[in-house]
């Protein structure tokens, strides 16, 4: 079981006029996690390796993201995975 005390929100936002934020789940297994390649460089060298430590505990990654970090995520992009997965790490690398 990996423990998700660790993971962080990592958005600047001082209000919850947006959204409100959701509770981690208490545990990855059963979950589909997005790799969410925000379009910057080595951000593919980077999730190859949190995909490869996923697949070693069992759990399901899946590919998303948008083709440059000078462009917004299309509403359609984030709908599809706001239904198909569970929890998201976003690549900040350079």
């Amino acid at each position: 079981m990996i423990s998700m005390n660790w993971i962080r929100d990592p958005t600047a936002e001082t209000s919850t006029i947006k959204r409100a934020r959701l509770k981690p789940p208490p545990t990855l297994a059963g979950k589909t996690v997005g790799l969410f390649d925000i379009g910057k460089t080595r951000t593919d060298e980077f999730f190859n390796q949190v995909e490869i430590r996923l697949g070693e505990r069992g759990i399901k990654t899946r590919r998303v993201g948008k083709p440059t970090n000078a462009k917004v995520a299309t509403s359609e992009n984030l709908a599809k995975i706001s239904s198909e997965i569970d929890v998201v790490i976003i690549g900040l690398s350079d």
